[in-house]
């Protein structure tokens, strides 16, 4: 068997094994499905210690003062659900049903970039449940565009994208299609990307949690050439039960997604600045700390954040004395 062959039959059992797995959760009842997801989270945290570390120096620099071991076990049971959740999504979440799972009232700042004739660029972190903003921005109505890296397993590609053009919201993948992004964005169009990997040695630096973050300057550049109003967004699993009270519903129990909307950018308001993009990266990146503070066992720590930083100038040699 050739070495092509052998991925490809790889790349099938992989996705046979998925979409077994998906086939079960979607099957059982969804408390069912959270407990072994709660499972699944130990056993990850247990049991892959090199993620583990990553994981843990991350808190340590963002939050020196807290427990980093509960942290990074909450983190992990947090995706872990959420990854469920995504897979439940387009058969427990529908339009006359949403109000049941999301509150879209906090992100009522969202509305006038949605609506308006501008592009907008939809910047989000790897933070709360980011699939979930795609699948409700559908639902409710609004099309929208996702930035996102094509998956090596091509079987999983075509799932993951039906799944997510479920509701009419379209990808543009990260490499390879700009010509499509330049497009989508020239004709008022709104794009979603994520905004919190580090971009190696020759990205911006910016501050993220008091320490320099290596950030790609992609998006920054694309609000100032296109003119699209940037929109800082966050989608974190809330208390229900408190949203409920807020809103004259009380009795309502469990947790729920809340659309936070940390911060508005118009890049107009920097068309006279010579650091216009590295002003606006650090605002946008601000803002995403601000939410992650308010939930920071909702942030995907296992990411090399802080992996690049900027060279040390070498002081030079005194000149010999004469």
């Amino acid at each position: 068997m050739t070495r092509e062959r052998r991925t490809a039959a790889k790349h099938f059992v992989t996705f046979a094994v998925v979409r077994l797995a998906v086939c079960v959760v979607q099957a059982v009842p969804a408390a069912v499905a959270m407990w072994v997801a709660d499972a699944i989270a130990w056993l990850l945290y247990k049991f892959i210690p090199a993620r583990r570390r990553v994981a843990l120096e991350n808190v340590r620099i963002a939050f020196p003062d807290m427990d980093a071991d509960r942290l990074v076990l909450a983190m992990y049971r947090h995706f872990i659900r959420a990854a469920v959740e995504a897979l439940l999504m387009p058969r427990k979440f529908h339009l006359t049903n949403w109000r049941s799972f999301a509150d879209l009232y906090p992100g009522a700042p969202l509305l006038p970039p949605l609506h308006g004739d501008r592009p907008a660029l939809l910047v989000t972190a790897h933070f709360g449940n980011w699939e979930l903003a795609g699948y409700l921005l559908g639902v409710v109505g609004f099309k929208t565009h996702a930035i996102a890296r094509v998956l090596d397993n091509p079987y999983l590609e075509r799932y993951v994208v039906r799944m997510r053009k479920t509701t009419g919201q379209k990808i543009i993948a990260k490499k390879d299609d700009f010509d499509r992004l330049t497009a989508v964005l020239k004709a008022g169009g709104k794009v979603a990307t994520l905004a919190d990997q580090d971009a190696g040695p020759r990205g911006l630096f910016v501050d993220f949690f008091g320490r320099p973050a290596s950030t790609h300057k992609a998006v920054a550049l694309m609000a100032i050439e296109f003119d699209a109003v940037m929109a800082v967004i966050g989608v974190p699993r809330v208390s229900r039960a408190g949203r409920a009270a807020l809103r004259g519903r009380p009795g309502m129990e469990g947790t729920f997604y809340a659309v936070e909307v940390e911060d508005i950018i118009d890049p107009r308001d920097y068309a006279d600045r010579p650091d216009a993009v590295r002003a606006i990266t650090q605002r946008y990146t601000a803002a995403l700390e601000r939410l992650i503070r308010r939930h920071p066992e909702q942030y995907f720590w296992l990411h090399r954040r802080w992996k690049s930083q900027p060279k040390t100038r070498e002081n030079p040699k005194p000149a010999a004395a004469a």
